[in-house]
């Protein structure tokens, strides 16, 4: 009776567990069969065209998603940032001598072009014997023929450098120009020069009949600044005074684009009585060319500097 007992209540247990997992399989499938008429509904919701299309609804899923970026970096941002130190002004990045000696000069002042110069002497912060220099800011404008300032001077007391002359000459006056101290003199001496891309010299002096032969190298002494001009007293019948001239000192200058005259007017060794005597000789010639027609000030701004050192500003009553 026992043993009876016992197998009726496996096989009741059997189909209890066999019944349930019926129930479970029953489940399972409404569950997929609900999700299908979802996908079904969601995919006959959308439209071909309007607010339910497929490309309007992905629009409005990237806008969304934008929004949420948007949001993230605001937060992000609105995080204290490390400090950052502030950019070094150009005076800050220059050497520490070249600080140290700018502080003999004063802020705001305007100097006397003696007094400048002499500082400018003082303040040359390099090892070598560098240029001084004269920088004049004139009220012109260049694209005007007239007010295109340009002239030729001569320094008393010379540049300071030494200068290699070459004289396109007939042979008669190759000679006087050598005599005078010219490196090379001579018509066949100068061509063959020019004819090999060889420019050893800093100018060319050139007599009025014979630059009719310099045309052909004209592009190629134009950009160097070697090619002789009336202007600048390269250009000459007597080809010796020419040569003593350069050899002097003479130098030309002229405005750039923007209205400045730079020009070199000697060097630190020079010392302030020899440096004020070019200076005088330049801003007396940059007077002399003032045009008729210019209206306001004629000479705006004036400075002098060596050729790293600090600048200086002088009043522009000296000119």
């Amino acid at each position: 009776m026992a043993e009876a007992k016992k197998t009726t209540e496996t096989k009741k247990a059997a189909a209890e567990r066999a019944k349930l997992e019926e129930i479970k399989a029953t489940e399972a499938a409404v569950v997929e069969t609900e999700a299908q008429e979802i996908v079904e509904a969601e995919t006959k919701a959308t439209a071909k065209a309007g607010k339910r299309s497929a490309k309007a609804v992905k629009e409005g899923e990237e806008k969304i998603a934008k929004e949420e970026r948007k949001a993230s970096d605001e937060v992000s941002e609105s995080k204290p940032k490390q400090k950052q130190n502030p950019a070094r002004t150009q005076f800050e990045r220059k050497s520490k001598q070249y600080r140290k000696l700018s502080e003999q000069i004063e802020k705001d002042k305007i100097y006397a072009l003696g007094e400048a110069l002499d500082l400018a002497t003082r303040t040359s912060p390099v090892k070598f014997d560098a240029t001084v220099e004269l920088h004049i800011n004139l009220g012109v404008d260049p694209r005007h023929a007239d007010q295109n300032i340009r002239d030729m001077v001569v320094l008393p007391a010379g540049t300071g450098k030494t200068v290699k002359i070459a004289v396109y000459a007939e042979p008669e006056a190759a000679v006087a120009a050598k005599a005078a101290g010219a490196e090379i003199a001579g018509e066949d001496e100068v061509i063959a020069l020019l004819e090999k891309g060889t420019f050893d010299f800093d100018v060319l002096i050139a007599q009025p009949m014979l630059m009719a032969k310099l045309g052909k190298y004209a592009r190629v002494l134009g950009p160097k600044g070697l090619m002789p001009n009336p202007k600048s007293g390269t250009v000459a019948v007597d080809v010796a005074k020419a040569v003593q001239e350069a050899k002097a000192g003479r130098v030309e200058f002229r405005v750039d684009s923007t209205g400045i005259v730079h020009l070199g007017i000697g060097k630190v060794s020079f010392g302030k009585a020899k440096l004020e005597q070019n200076a005088r000789a330049v801003l007396n010639s940059v007077k002399a060319a003032k045009p008729g027609s210019l209206k306001g000030n004629y000479v705006k701004a004036l400075y002098v500097t060596t050729s790293m050192g600090p600048s200086i500003v002088v009043a522009t009553t000296e000119v």
